[in-house]
């Protein structure tokens, strides 16, 4: 078994906007001296643990992130016929076993991100209370689990300030993906009309805004740590090739969703190398350190990139066991190969 598996990804965005900054504006980065589009991390980490792509492989072992607990916990008390003040005081207990409450409020202060066995030890225990009509006692609370099979637990990792025996280390690290080339946002200028304005009186649109874009090709990178996320779902090597099968179909074909419904900016990677070894990883970003200009950007970008495959493996040995590409620009390699290589 390699330890590390390490994806390095192209995929090609038409005009878009993919994840937003605080003015609602594409996200950016500057590298190389010129500006970039980007990706954060956390917009495709999010993006490919709730799509339907993972939700089909693995819907019974991905977890819940979420402050609300203790109101659902609530919910679920009050449904079953206990009184609000118990209900109230009962829940907050729960809740708490997973993050600090907030003053006069049944939510925690932070996202818990929660495995499936803790959210049924949850739901049972919220039964036993109901039906026992008592307040939860210390045993009852004991409510963590360790190596959980949440595979997004797993693979992204987890942090309880307040009970950090049962935290996670990521075993999957996932880079900001960032445009190969240089980019200038741009706004679209809108309009929309009032279908029940016959044009009477008021000849003009009922809404003006404006929304920015840009188009990018962009590079990913992702480095996982199979043994750690072996160790992590409790030694389910299984799950674990399970968990990398689902996390490479969903980084090469799961679009982010800001703005889908103005832009329709889905799209596969154009490319895909999949390395594998015992090496120390290393992204290939460096390779487009000098923007990739010209008419064509994709076949440019590929070739370096693999150039710089090739110069790293000149200066410092061999940096991968085994590799396997798939180029859908030339049609050559085969995505069901591509899983099989990775999950091997």
């Amino acid at each position: 078994m390699s330890k590390f598996i390490q994806l390095h990804l192209l995929t090609s965005y038409a005009p878009s906007n993919l994840n937003r900054d605080d003015l609602g504006r594409p996200k950016t980065a500057r590298m190389g001296g010129t500006e970039r589009l980007r990706v954060s991390s956390q917009s495709l980490k999010r993006n490919w643990r709730i799509s339907e792509l993972f939700e089909q492989a693995l819907g019974e072992h991905i977890g819940t992130r979420t402050k609300r607990l203790g109101i659902e916990v609530f919910n679920q008390l009050t449904e079953l016929g206990v009184a609000e003040k118990q209900a109230k005081a009962w829940s907050a207990e729960i809740a708490g076993v997973f993050g600090k409450n907030k003053k006069d409020s049944l939510e925690i202060e932070q996202l818990a991100h929660i495995s499936p066995e803790e959210m049924q030890a949850v739901n049972q225990l919220v039964k036993t209370l109901a039906e026992e009509n008592r307040a939860p006692e210390k045993e009852d609370l004991a409510l963590l689990r360790r190596n959980a099979t949440a595979v997004d637990i797993a693979m992204f990792g987890r942090m309880l300030a307040s009970s950090p025996e049962f935290n996670c280390e990521a075993a999957c690290q996932v880079a900001h993906a960032i445009s190969v080339h240089g980019v200038a946002v741009e706004e679209d200028y809108f309009t929309a009309v009032d279908d029940l304005n016959r044009g009477d009186t008021d000849l003009g649109a009922s809404h003006i805004g404006e929304a920015a874009f840009a188009a990018a090709l962009f590079y990913s990178y992702i480095c996982i740590d199979k043994e750690l996320l072996v160790n992590n779902l409790g030694g389910d090597l299984a799950l674990a090739d399970k968990a990398i099968a689902a996390l490479v179909e969903a980084s090469v074909k799961v679009s982010p969703k800001g703005k889908q419904n103005s832009f329709a900016s889905r799209a596969y990677s154009s490319y895909v190398l999949a390395e594998k070894g015992e090496q120390q990883p290393r992204s290939l970003s460096v390779a487009f350190l000098k923007p990739i200009a010209g008419e064509n950007q994709a076949e440019d970008a590929v070739r370096a990139l693999q150039r710089q495959v090739e110069n790293f493996d000149k200066v410092y040995g061999a940096c991968a066991d085994a590799r396997y590409a798939v180029n859908a620009l030339e049609g050559e390699g085969s995505f069901e190969q591509l899983k099989a290589f990775v999950a091997d």
